[in-house]
């Protein structure tokens, strides 16, 4: 009988869950687009779904429109003379209301300019989590040829390759990566930023990677079964592939748990700084930056949602790799 997940495992897979949504299929949850710009709503509150009137009647989830007070303290107050009914699966949305210049819907509320920011939180997850996980993958791949290389061949191999590693292991990594970013041109296209971040962060991340595979290719090329394998005239490089490098599988996976979320805050930090995505391209570090700027904390708290976002996606993925973790895991009864 197959034992039942554990609880860290089920909220890992639901938070992961929540942003592959978000970054799926956000805009289409969106009232506006990313760059849609509303200059009678700015700062305007998030205009949460409701199933009760002010009646305290049960309706079909709708919200009430927003109505401008007073523009220089940006306060607003609902207009409860008239309801707005949530539409699903509408006009190419997946929950929508009746498009109204006068009364939009911000989800999670609006920016300094009155932008969606909901639509621009999904945009931004494609953003960060993209540069993340592809770094990440880059980080791996690198990391594992490398240590291969230097745990098969051994020698003066073996010792240039850890070498280099200890140098870039030895380096403070936050000024590495800003050192790295900053000698590269600062004005580039939302793809190029995304490249050059994800070059940036894997020639960071590989050297841990690659000390990880080196020692369990170490090992594991002196036992019974790879001197068997060698006997049979396997060549090297099927003997690398087929039965040395399988043994480094979980601990590439468990260090894919360590740079993703280090990655993902790589990227804020270098956006929020200026060296990442730019005001046009919301990742989660631009968003930042502009919500760190006036009086955002105190008039409009929800622009802080990113920082949030990057909490979740690291609690995610550390609850996933609490199952893999052998001191998280109860040994099964006999």
């Amino acid at each position: 009988m197959r034992e039942p997940r554990p609880f860290a495992t089920v909220c890992g897979l639901l938070l992961s869950g929540l942003l592959a949504l978000l970054a799926i299929a956000g805009p289409r949850f969106a009232g506006a687009g990313p760059a849609d710009q509303h200059t009678d709503f700015v700062y305007a509150p998030p205009m949460l779904p409701r199933i009760l009137d002010a009646a305290g009647s049960v309706r079909r989830p709708f919200i009430y429109p927003l109505r401008l007070e007073d523009r220089l303290e940006h306060r607003y107050s609902q207009d409860r003379t008239r309801t707005m009914p949530l539409r699903f699966f509408h006009d190419g949305q997946i929950l929508s209301v009746d498009r109204d210049p006068s009364a939009p819907w911000f989800p999670l509320g609006s920016d300094a300019l009155g932008r969606d920011l909901l639509a621009r939180l999904a945009v931004g997850a494609r953003l960060s989590l993209g540069v993340a996980l592809v770094a990440a993958v880059g980080a791996l791949l690198a990391g594992a040829a490398a240590g291969s290389v230097a745990g098969l061949a051994g020698g003066s191999v073996d010792d240039m390759v850890m070498r280099v590693s200890d140098f870039i292991i030895a380096l403070p990594a936050v000024y590495v990566v800003l050192a790295l970013r900053a000698v590269m041109p600062l004005v580039l296209s939302a793809a190029q930023v995304f490249w050059t971040l994800v070059l940036v962060l894997s020639a960071v991340g590989w050297p841990l990677a690659a000390r990880g595979v080196r020692a369990v290719i170490a090992a594991e090329r002196n036992r019974e079964y790879a001197e068997a394998a060698r006997a049979m005239g396997v060549s090297r490089t099927r003997l690398l592939l087929r039965h040395l490098l399988p043994a480094a599988r979980g601990f590439l996976v468990v260090q894919a748990t360590l740079l993703v979320p280090a990655f993902v805050l790589a990227e804020a930090t270098l956006s929020y700084v200026g060296l990442g995505f730019g005001e046009a391209y919301p990742s989660w570090g631009a968003m930042l930056r502009e919500a760190g700027q006036g009086r955002a904390f105190v008039e409009a708290p929800w622009l802080f949602a990113p920082a949030l976002a990057i909490v979740i996606s690291a609690l995610a993925i550390n609850l996933l790799a609490a199952e893999r973790n052998p001191r998280t895991r109860q040994s099964p009864t006999p």
